[in-house]
């Protein structure tokens, strides 16, 4: 009878207590009671001597503790999402390139990932004639695997921006299929910036 009493925040005893207290961690429940579950002695859970349940951080004024992110999360590193929607070209060109810093080692820098995400379809200088847009080798003057791939050199595709190239390669166009999935956008901006720079 005793151990059923209930008032204010003590609940009473509790029978089963992973029917009151969830597994996962809840970043808006913090338990300050240092004794809350089982003592770490009797049931091994941790080695700082508190209870199983205590999840507080002592030295931050709301008790918050930061966590690792779980695993593959995405970074954010400090991008706001990108909102502009795939049928919205004219807006996405006049969106300003937001890298700042050395001109040159950004583009050294979309140099490299140009290589590992673009040139096997807009080859080595965006001219549209990468392995997957050229004829296979053993066949010089046979039909390419796909046709059509765009000639970013061409007359067509001078005047784009970088916030045009930007949103292209964030949701895709024709035949080139959406990479923002696969790219972050500090890289999906340094290959607009490399792809201005072959465009000269």
């Amino acid at each position: 009878m005793a151990g059923c009493g209930a008032e204010g925040d003590n609940q009473g005893l509790e029978y089963a207590p992973n029917m009151y207290h969830s597994v996962p961690y809840e970043p808006l429940s913090q338990i300050v009671d240092e004794s809350a579950g089982e003592a770490a002695e009797l049931f091994g859970a941790n080695d700082d001597g508190h209870g199983e349940y205590y999840n507080s951080n002592p030295l931050n004024d709301h008790r918050m503790t930061m966590r690792t992110p779980p695993a593959n999360s995405v970074r954010r590193n400090g991008f706001l999402p990108y909102r502009i929607p795939k049928d919205s070209l004219e807006a996405a060109a006049t969106v300003q390139n937001p890298l700042t810093g050395d001109r040159q080692e950004l583009i050294s820098d979309g140099n490299v990932l140009y290589a590992r995400f673009c040139n096997h379809c807009h080859g080595p200088k965006a001219e549209g004639n990468g392995s997957v847009g050229s004829p296979p080798a053993s066949d010089p003057d046979g039909v390419p695997p796909f046709a059509g791939i765009a000639n970013l050199k061409g007359a067509a595709y001078q005047n784009i921006t970088e916030g045009h190239i930007f949103h292209v390669i964030t949701h895709g166009k024709g035949l080139m299929g959406a990479h923002g999935s696969q790219i972050s956008q500090e890289e999906r901006w340094k290959i607009a910036m490399y792809v201005k720079e072959l465009q000269k």
